[in-house]
């Protein structure tokens, strides 16, 4: 179920963004599962390693690490692209909110 609503939060994000290109639901789906393995496994490392400047600009730097995240999801998936890092990092802020936008709906 989460899974799903993730690729439904991937699907409306898409729409809601101009420069987000998402084929399909599969799609969306491979993103959710793409999107959720980096950010368990090598967004804990790029938060360790980027701690210094991440305290100095009050934690702003993880929405950069997410940028990345999205940008580096975007090559491995087919049928998924960003035209921009700006895109990417609009995409990433309204990928959370409808995320969890979502999960109070299902909650």
């Amino acid at each position: 179920m989460i899974l799903l609503t993730r690729a439904l939060a991937v699907l409306l994000s898409a729409y809601i963004i101009p420069g987000v290109h998402v084929e399909n639901f599969l799609t969306a789906l491979a993103v959710a599962v793409v999107l959720g393995i980096l950010n368990t496994l090598i967004r804990p490392l790029l938060v360790i390693l980027t701690l210094p400047i991440t305290v100095l600009t009050f934690g702003l730097f993880t929405l950069v690490i997410n940028t990345l995240l999205i940008y580096f999801t975007s090559i491995l998936v087919p049928g998924f692209g960003v035209d921009t890092f700006i895109t990417a990092f609009i995409f990433g802020i309204v990928l959370s909110i409808t995320n969890w936008f979502l999960n109070t709906l299902t909650s």
